[in-house]
């Protein structure tokens, strides 16, 4: 149960009605939980939903963002990361047997060189903070300095959203099944 409300449009007074319209146009509908939980503080939510946006538009390739994305949900075992952003991985041209293999995408061959770069960066970055010189380089071989700083952009966003996610305790809506369930 998470530990603030989830406030529906129905909820809000009239001056948050601009959000609501915001978050239906540009994200899923219903409104996932992690929204509806954030519009307790609309001011934060409006900017956070303005970065998350640029970083959707950075040069970076969805298909890496999105194999980075999941490899911080994996490697903080972040179901709630995880069962959202399978449909966006599949969005970004990533198969089902590649979403079933990020959790172990070093002994994977489903992916190449740069895919696995950028997903040891993520990982890296996820548990330990610092990331060692060789994983930088590998992963920055393959990219530009713009795409390389949009990476790491996205891969702290991320961290703090699974971690918004953990303190506020945000429940994983029913129609995403969740990935961990047998493990």
């Amino acid at each position: 149960m998470a530990r603030v409300p989830y406030l529906l449009r129905e909820d809000a007074d009239e001056s948050q009605k601009p959000l609501y319209d915001r978050l239906e146009a540009e994200r899923k509908v219903p409104t996932a939980n992690i929204f509806l939980a954030l519009t307790n503080a609309p001011a934060q939510l409006d900017a956070f939903l303005t970065y998350a946006n640029s970083l959707r538009a950075a040069d970076l390739s969805p298909r890496l963002r999105e194999l980075a994305i999941l490899t911080v949900g994996y490697a903080t075992r972040s179901a709630y990361e995880v069962a959202h952003h399978q449909s966006h991985g599949l969005k970004a041209g990533l198969t089902e047997e590649q979403l079933a293999a990020v959790a172990d995408f070093e002994s994977s061959d489903l992916f190449d060189e740069t895919e696995k770069a950028v997903m040891r960066l993520a990982k890296e970055s996820t548990l330990q903070v610092d990331v060692s010189k060789e994983t930088w380089r590998a992963a920055a071989g393959h990219l530009t300095d713009k795409q390389m700083v949009e990476l790491s952009l996205s891969i702290a966003w991320y961290n703090s959203g699974v971690r918004i996610m953990g303190l506020l305790d945000i429940d994983l809506e029913d129609n995403y099944p969740d990935p961990f369930a047998n493990s």
